[in-house]
């Protein structure tokens, strides 16, 4: 057992040294019985040191974080426990529970920020974004901050949100302290050096004489070669639409025995990425290292050979003297290379690319329906651009590459934001067209499994019925037995209009707001760029109506249930 870390002590170091030596090796009923001679010792009057110079307040400081899928959040918490460690009173804030005004009375702010699709602030920040932006926002002066930005360069407004916070707080008269730090997905270690130098400049100054305590950053988050656990086993795979079908969802389950995992219904599950050999191959030939197997190697399991973004053309530009304005839309980075077709050293292709990321998949199950095993809903991704055939990284290496019996290296990716209810009699709706459905099956099973008492409601949408209904007999059997309270469907081609889960969601809008106003749960689940947008468009048109007031009005409605919990998606 180790003793408390102290941000001062009155103790030298050699006085120190044998009391930490009997505390360590000391059980707990012998540090009892030490405390109790300690009070007795001093109340008997031993002696007592002349004086002892009193511990200086601790410096306070904030720590705003705005999260899309956890990866803000985790870096904001490793932030405060390397604060706290340093001296600072740390206060860790989500932006879905903060808002300006309580920036006011800070002093020194560290703010985390993801972006999130087309360069948006992430979902549970939104209402602390536009306040932040508005008119009314309240001055800052005297306040000290640094912006620490996340996103994907794959993106045209990479890191937007983060660049648009940063601005303003100067506006509002912070004072920045040094400039935006952008990082693209391979964060970790930026992230960490960030911290580092932040919080040296954001330290006061030390007192004459006193002993600087360096913190050792490096051990403040997980090594980067911590051993993986042992690989998940793919122990069924089942295509869930007909032959006939246009889709090609794949029903996966997977053995987490022995890897010592554990998830909740609404997490995800990380799928190490591993990349098509037929593409490897490719782009070892246009580069010129054909036959190089330590390099093939290397890009089918490290690195993203796919994604091409305009900092990659520039450096190939840089790098060859080619392919100088080399258009990037509908293309990969097999296409810049054989645009280019000049030879590159193994450290020079690898140096191109960007690390490749674990892909992410909503457990389609509960654990305790799924007997140490979790199950996935896949969609194979696959398209035509400029004359090549394409394909989903993960996606299609699930569909055609590995079979029942394979590993998969696989981790948990908690997302505490997208779980259900924890009052088992709240009503709660489901809106997951296609694979967005994965998370409500997970959802079904828990409630089935604990007994839960409140009604539930799915709108479930895909191309045909016949074809394309995922997990049919189930959704069937929970309506049969009242698990599933009530199903609304829409299948856009079985009629000569295209019908959507957003229609449906308009169609029975009365009904629906009744749920609402009795305190149901809302859940989204599925594609950001059209479904979600058309879903939040259509519960803020339904909203308005129930409520009888304008669009704004419906608008703060639905922001208030968002920051109760009542309102959450899991949209990409």
């Amino acid at each position: 057992m180790a003793p408390p870390v102290l941000a001062a002590q009155p103790i030298a170091p050699e006085q120190l040294a044998p009391l930490e030596t009997v505390l360590r090796s000391a059980t707990p009923d012998q540090l009892t019985w030490l405390a109790g001679y300690v009070a007795g010792f001093r109340a008997a009057g031993a002696p007592r040191p002349a004086s002892v110079a009193p511990v200086p307040p601790r410096p306070r400081l904030t720590i705003l974080y705005a999260t899309e899928s956890g990866n803000a959040e985790a870096l904001a918490n490793a932030a405060r426990k390397a604060a706290q460690r340093q001296g600072f009173a740390p206060r860790l804030l989500d932006m879905a529970d903060a808002t300006p005004a309580m920036l006011t009375d800070a002093e020194r702010l560290l703010v985390i920020a993801s972006t999130w699709g087309e360069g948006d602030p992430p979902q549970r920040a939104e209402a602390f974004y536009a306040a932040l932006v508005a008119d009314t926002a309240p001055r800052l002066s005297g306040l000290r901050f640094a912006v620490l930005a996340l996103g994907d360069r794959a993106y045209v407004n990479f890191c937007e949100t983060g660049r648009r916070i940063d601005a303003r707080l100067a506006a509002l008269g912070a004072e920045r302290l040094r400039p935006v730090n952008e990082c693209d997905l391979d964060y970790a270690t930026p992230a960490r050096v960030w911290t580092e130098a932040v919080l040296d400049a954001l330290a006061p100054p030390a007192e004459p004489g006193a002993d600087v305590i360096r913190v050792d950053f490096a051990r403040a988050t997980p090594a980067a070669d911590a051993p993986a656990s042992p690989p998940a086993i793919i122990t069924e795979k089942v295509r869930l639409n007909s032959s006939r079908s246009t889709a090609e969802t794949w029903h996966l389950e997977l053995s987490l025995e022995g890897t010592g995992l554990t998830y909740e219904p609404g997490d995800a599950i990380g799928i190490a990425a591993r990349n098509d050999p037929a593409l490897v191959a490719e782009i070892l030939t246009a580069s010129g290292r054909a036959g190089d197997a330590a390099l093939a190697e290397a890009l089918t399991d490290r690195y993203d050979i796919t994604t091409l973004t305009p900092p990659m053309v520039a450096a190939y530009t840089a790098l060859t003297g080619r392919a100088e304005g080399f258009a990037i839309a509908g293309r990969q980075v097999i296409d810049l290379l054989a645009e280019g077709a000049v030879p590159l050293t193994a450290d020079q292709l690898t140096g191109l690319l960007r690390p490749l990321p674990p892909r992410l998949y909503s457990a389609a199950s509960a654990p305790e329906a799924a007997d140490a095993a979790v199950h996935l809903l896949v969609s194979a991704v696959r398209w035509e651009s400029h004359g090549r055939r394409r394909s989903g990284v993960v996606s299609v290496d699930l569909a055609d590459r590995r079979a029942v019996g394979a590993p998969l290296s696989v981790h948990v990716k908690p997302n505490p934001h997208f779980r259900l209810p924890a009052e088992p009699d709240r009503p709660i709706v489901m809106i997951g067209p296609g694979t967005g459905v994965a998370p409500f099956r997970g959802f079904m099973q828990r409630r089935e499994a604990t007994g839960a008492s409140g009604r539930s409601w799915l709108f479930f949408g895909a191309r045909q019925f016949t074809h394309d209904f995922l997990y049919q007999l189930e959704w069937q059997e929970w309506l049969r037995a009242g698990v599933l309270s009530r199903l609304d469907l829409a299948f856009s081609r079985d009629q000569p209009e295209k019908i959507y889960v957003q229609d449906r969601i308009r169609e029975h809008g009365a009904d629906l707001w009744r749920w609402l106003a009795d305190g149901a749960a809302v859940y989204v689940c599925g594609d950001a760029k059209a479904m979600a947008r058309d879903v939040h468009a259509a519960l803020l048109d339904i909203i308005a109506a129930g409520l009888g007031k304008p669009p704004d009005d419906a608008a703060e409605w639905l922001r208030a249930a968002q920051r109760d919990g009542r309102y959450k998606r899991d949209v990409y």
